[in-house]
């Protein structure tokens, strides 16, 4: 068993990236990562990757909408 491993729920990442739970869920949806609910745990490494699809899509409909 392994207690020092890191998680975050679904929810505290929205809060954090200040977007809804079921964008980072859809998000998971799309990078095959396994989260159904607001209370589903992300490690660190799954969280970073969202973190990065999240922002790379902004960036992409920001520049879009020009």
């Amino acid at each position: 068993m392994n207690f020092n491993v890191a998680r975050l729920r679904v929810k505290e990442l929205a809060d954090a990236l200040n977007v809804d739970s079921p964008e980072i869920i859809a998000t998971c949806t799309i990078l095959n990562i396994p989260a159904s609910s607001s209370l589903s745990s992300l490690s660190i490494e799954q969280s970073k990757e969202i973190i990065d699809y999240i922002q790379k899509t902004d960036v992409n409909e920001t520049v879009h909408r020009k």
